[in-house]
C-alpha cells in the first residue's frame, strides 16, 4: 500500500504511456490487418481505410465493447489472490502492456499479422508465474484461449470458402454477370447489417441503458439491414461502369460492384475488431488506475475513464498510420491475390464470425479469424492460389505469440519490482 502511495502518479504516467504504445501495436498490427482486404483488393484507399478505422473501431469500442472492462483479461487470475500485495497488480499490468506492445512492434516491422488478444494473454500468465507461482493461473481459460488458434481460423475459413462459392455461382457463372452483381448486392449488404446490427443490439447495448428483448433486437436488426441495403443500391447507382473491348463478360465492373460492397464490409470488420480487441490496450491501463486510485483496491472490473479511451484511440490511429502499410501488405497481397469480390466475402466472413464470438463469449483472435477467412477464400479457387511460404510463416509467429509475451513480461516484471520494490 505504502509503495503505491509513493509511487501512484509514476505508475499512471507509465501506464499511459505503455498504453499509447500498446495501442500503437493495435493499430500499426491489428487494425491493419483488419483493413488489408479491402486495401489489398484497391477497393478503398489507405486514407479512407484509416478514416474508416478511426470512426467505426471507436464505435465499436463502446458500443459492443462497453465503458467497465475485466482488469484481469479473460479471467486468467482470480483478482482475490492480489489482495494482500496490490503493487503486485500494477508492476503486471505494467510488465503486461510493455511486453504485448514490444511483440507488436517486432511483429508489425516484420509485417506478421499477430493476434493482440494472444500477445495480452501471454504477458498476463508471464507475470502470474513470476510474481504468484503458476497455480495462480486458470490453466483451463488459457487452454480455451489457445483453442482458439484452431477455432477461429476453421469457422472463418469455412464461412469465407462458402460465400466465395456463393458469390461465383450467383454472379460470375450467370450470363450476365453485371446484372447479377446488381441483383444479389442488396442482399450482401443487407447480410452485413443484420449481422452486425444484431450482435450489438443483443450484447452491446445494455451498458448505454437499453436492454432489449431477443424479437426486439431481431425487428429493429432487420429493418437496420434492409436500410443499409436501400443505401448500397443508391451508392451502386453512383458507380461508372466502363465498357471495353478486353472484358467481354464485364467482370471488371462486377468487381467495381463489389467496391462498394467492401466499403460496407470494412466498416463491419473495423467495429466487429473494435467491440472485440480495443479492450487489450485500455483494460490493464484502467486496471492500474484503478487501483492507485482507491488506495490499493483490487476489483474485478474497472471503469474506463473517457480520456483513457481517447488515448487508446489515439494510440490505434498513430499506429495505423505509421506501420500499418506492412501488415496490410501481408494480409492484402500476401496470401493469395484478392479482388473485391474476393475481398468481400473474406471480410465478411471474418467480420461475421468475429461478432457471433462476441455475442456468445466464445474466445477468438481477430487477427487468426481473418487469415483463416482468406485462405478459405483462396481456397474456393484451389491450393494453387495460396502462398505456401507466407501462410508457414504467419503460422510460425502465432505459435510463438504466447511464449514471447509471457518472456518478456516476466523479464520486465522482475525489472519493474527491482526499481519500485
Amino acid at each position: 500500500m505504502q509503495i503505491i502511495a509513493q509511487h501512484g502518479d509514476i505508475f499512471i504516467i507509465l501506464a499511459c504511456l505503455f498504453g499509447f504504445f500498446m495501442a500503437w501495436g493495435v493499430g500499426a498490427n491489428d487494425v491493419a490487418n483488419a483493413m488489408g482486404t479491402s486495401v489489398g483488393s484497391k477497393a478503398i484507399t489507405i486514407k479512407q481505410a484509416i478514416l474508416i478505422a478511426v470512426v467505426f473501431e471507436f464505435l465499436g469500442a463502446w458500443l459492443a465493447g462497453g465503458e467497465v472492462t475485466n482488469t484481469i483479461r479473460k479471467g486468467i487470475i482470480d483478482p482475490e489472490l492480489l489482495q494482500a500485495d496490490p503493487q503486485l497488480l500494477v508492476y503486471g499490468m505494467l510488465s503486461a502492456l510493455l511486453a504485448a506492445a514490444t511483440w507488436l512492434l517486432v511483429a508489425s516491422m516484420k509485417g506478421w499479422p499477430v493476434s493482440t488478444t494472444h500477445s495480452i494473454v501471454g504477458a498476463i500468465v508471464g507475470f502470474a508465474v513470476a510474481g504468484l507461482g503458476a497455480e495462480a493461473v486458470d490453466w483451463g481459460a488459457v487452454g480455451n484461449i489457445a483453442a482458439s488458434w484452431l477455432v477461429s481460423p476453421l469457422l472463418a475459413g469455412t464461412a469465407g470458402f462458402v460465400l466465395f462459392k456463393s458469390v461465383h455461382h450467383l454472379v460470375f457463372e450467370d450470363r450476365n454477370p453485371l446484372a447479377a452483381a446488381k441483383r444479389y448486392l442488396p442482399a450482401y449488404v443487407f447480410l452485413v447489417g443484420f449481422v452486425v446490427s444484431m450482435v450489438t443490439m443483443t450484447k452491446g447495448l445494455k451498458h448505454v441503458g437499453l436492454d432489449l428483448s431477443f424479437g426486439q433486437s431481431l425487428v429493429i436488426s432487420l429493418i437496420l439491414g434492409g436500410l443499409l441495403a436501400g443505401v448500397g443500391v443508391l451508392m451502386e447507382r453512383r458507380v461508372t461502369y466502363v465498357e471495353s473491348s478486353d472484358d467481354h463478360f464485364g467482370y471488371a465492373n462486377v468487381e467495381r460492384a463489389f467496391g462498394v460492397l467492401m466499403i460496407f464490409t470494412a466498416c463491419a470488420m473495423a467495429f466487429a475488431h473494435g467491440s472485440n480487441d480495443v479492450a487489450n490496450a485500455v483494460g490493464p491501463l484502467a486496471a492500474v488506475i484503478s487501483v492507485v486510485q482507491t488506495g490499493g483496491e483490487i476489483e474485478g472490473s474497472a471503469l474506463v475513464p473517457w480520456w483513457v479511451l481517447v488515448l487508446g484511440g489515439g494510440g490505434i490511429v498513430v499506429g495505423l498510420i505509421t506501420y500499418g502499410h506492412k501488415v496490410i501488405a501481408t494480409v492484402g497481397t500476401g496470401i493469395t491475390e484478392l479482388t473485391p469480390s474476393r475481398g468481400f466475402a473474406a471480410t465478411l466472413a471474418a467480420a461475421t464470425t468475429v461478432v457471433l464470438a462476441s455475442g456468445t463469449g466464445l474466445p477468438i483472435s481477430t487477427t487468426h479469424t481473418l487469415v483463416g477467412a482468406i485462405l478459405g477464400v483462396g481456397l474456393a479457387r484451389g491450393m494453387t492460389a495460396l502462398n505456401l511460404r507466407v501462410i508457414g510463416t504467419i503460422a510460425m509467429s502465432w505459435l510463438i505469440t504466447l511464449p514471447a509475451g509471457a518472456a518478456l513480461s516476466i523479464l520486465f516484471f522482475f525489472m519493474f519490482k527491482g526499481m519500485f520494490g
